[in-house]
């Protein structure tokens, strides 16, 4: 139930934060607004490791160096998302971005890329995203 709860939370505050992302952008530009998500981020996420302090550095030089760049990716998440909602509003990004969050995390799934352990995929997860997609396009007409 937890982990449904996270997922929960953490949907939401994608969807708020490209909304004010959008607003910044608006009024400053859009890499000035992923700077602002970064930094305010960094600094949420400093102070909440000081306060926390769960885990170690020690295990800081068994990651590979490809990982310690998945934080870069927000830059071109948030760039990507604000022109997205300025072009095609909110709902029909959030879903096309739900939709090729599926996609990819399916073929991560399938693939057993990055570690993860391979999954078999059935029928009716192919039919969930086909079903999801067409919604994007009833949403898009």
């Amino acid at each position: 139930m937890k982990g449904i709860i996270f997922a929960l939370l953490g949907g939401a505050c994608i969807t708020l934060q490209g909304v004010a992302n959008n607003r910044i952008s608006q009024d400053i530009g859009t890499w000035q607004a992923a700077t602002i998500t970064q930094l305010t981020g960094f600094i949420l996420a400093a102070l909440v490791l000081l306060v926390v302090r769960d885990g170690s550095w020690q295990g800081f030089k068994q990651v590979k160096p490809l990982y310690w760049f998945g934080g870069a990716l927000a830059s071109v998440i948030i760039y990507s998302e604000v022109m997205a909602i300025q072009y095609v509003g909110v709902t029909l990004t959030v879903s096309a971005l739900l939709i090729a969050q599926l996609c990819v995390t399916f073929l991560i799934d399938l693939r057993g890329w990055f570690g993860v352990v391979k999954q078999k995929m059935t029928m009716p997860q192919f039919i969930g995203i086909v079903m999801m997609i067409g919604g994007v396009i009833i949403l898009k007409l």
